[in-house]
């Protein structure tokens, strides 16, 4: 395996954490098998993990993703330190406390994104495009999209993927960020912590 394609495997399975064979072949660019050779090698080592999924009718589907050793591949080593701190704070503190310190964190950081900008001014389309800019600067990778009339707000990635598995209370940080830019309470609809591809809130346009 070329150090180079490695890479790029457990870079894509980074920013986009669960994914197929043909889609880590689309995205690093090589044909499916080659692509099998390296994640059963990655695999094998302990930094990728794969899990069968029902996929409509037939036989199910390998769906790859990071392991905490694969994650450590890269310049995150607060990765831990984080996780710790987490394991303290919710071996001392009930649920309710630990769910209201993430929301009270995610308005603190709602209003330092936003001290600049009137949200008053701006529709709610432009709330969305300027919320979408937020988040794929914090990490994510966002899409909007308009159905039925109303918004979808599409994360195929989430920085906070890996400490979620253990805390899925972070979450509340994406959703009250959300909240904060478009003024509304968001539908979540899929989570990638349930297992789902992507997660993706549904915003209903306001009359």
């Amino acid at each position: 395996m070329t150090t180079n394609t490695r890479k790029r495997v457990l870079r894509t399975l980074l920013l986009s954490q669960r994914r197929t064979v043909n889609e880590l072949a689309e995205a690093v660019d090589i044909n499916p098998i080659s692509v099998r050779h390296h994640v059963t090698k990655l695999e094998a080592e302990g930094l990728i993990q794969s899990k069968e999924e029902r996929h409509g009718v037939g036989r199910p589907r390998l769906i790859y993703s990071l392991t905490n050793k694969g994650m450590e591949q890269f310049p995150q080593r607060y990765l831990q330190l984080t996780l710790r701190l987490l394991e303290h704070l919710k071996a001392n503190l009930s649920e309710k406390v630990l769910v209201e310190i993430f929301q009270d964190l995610a308005e603190r950081i709602a209003g330092e994104l936003t001290q600049d900008v009137d949200l008053e001014d701006l529709s709610l389309e432009e709330r969305l495009h300027l919320l979408q800019e937020v988040l794929t600067s914090e990490g994510f990778t966002v899409n909007l999209q308009e159905e039925e009339g109303n918004y979808y707000l599409v994360e195929a990635s989430c920085p906070y993927h890996h400490i979620g598995e253990d805390y899925p209370e972070i979450c509340v940080v994406d959703q009250e960020l959300i909240a904060h830019f478009t003024a509304t309470t968001p539908t979540r609809i899929e989570c990638i912590l349930d297992g789902d591809k992507q997660c993706k809130y549904l915003i209903e346009k306001t009359t």
